[in-house]
């Protein structure tokens, strides 16, 4: 058994090549709430996330903070300061307990460039990894409070089984971690979510805030870029 087993990104490495790579590879287990991650931290390893989840944000020099997204088992983060040696640009804090696998930049770089098929899966990631930020720096630019929030929230959620045409954001989205997403205050938030359930396009529930009509926040996006350009 190796220890890249269960890791999307490694399906394919040469079980020989596994092996070997794998004694110079660790795995860490950190409690819910332990930072990973810091800024500016000079480490460059690879984390890829065995179980459990993380949060992954930036902060400004006068302390404002701005998550980039919470990853998953199977997820990796950290490729960047391994590819380019430079100290690290987000903090990454354990979301649940979790366990990650921690590889050396030598050994994923060598990884990479050995095979053609993850070469190309790691070039996959990194352009939707840009796409998706660029969106994002579009609607900062763009869109107002009441769009941003649309559009996050859009991208949070899943189609919520049994009921069609609407989504859920489950477990449901604190109001201070939608604000540090889409850049204003956790009143703002408030005052947003309470405009969107008098208008009956949310509605909390157990274990999730629902989207009751999703098209119509898609919609409304949409409008707000086009009257943008």
């Amino acid at each position: 058994m190796s220890v890249f087993d269960g890791i999307p990104f490694f399906a394919g490495v040469d079980a020989a090549r596994a092996e070997s790579f794998g004694r110079q590879c660790v795995r860490k287990r950190y409690s819910e709430g332990e930072l990973v991650l810091d800024f500016d931290d000079p480490s460059t390893d690879v984390y890829f996330i065995v179980s459990g989840d993380v949060r992954v944000l930036v902060r400004t020099a006068a302390g404002k903070e701005m998550i980039l997204g919470d990853f998953g088992a199977g997820k990796f983060f950290g490729e960047m300061a391994a590819i380019d040696g430079a100290k690290r640009s987000a903090n990454v804090t354990a979301l649940t307990n979790a366990e990650l696998l921690l590889v050396p930049p030598a050994v994923f770089k060598e990884i990479v460039l050995h095979s053609s098929e993850i070469s190309e899966r790691l070039l996959r990631l990194l352009t939707a990894r840009v796409r998706e930020l660029n969106v994002r720096l579009f609607e900062r630019s763009v869109l107002d409070l009441r769009h941003r929030l649309y559009s996050e929230l859009l991208r949070m959620s899943t189609p919520r089984k049994g009921h069609d045409g609407q989504a859920i954001v489950s477990p449901p989205p604190f109001q201070h971690d939608l604000a540090a997403r889409i850049g204003c205050r956790r009143e703002q938030v408030s005052r947003e979510l309470g405009a969107m359930a008098e208008e009956g396009l949310a509605e909390k529930v157990r274990g999730g805030l629902v989207l009751l009509r999703p098209s119509v926040l898609e919609k409304r996006v949409k409008d707000a870029m086009n009257a943008a350009e």
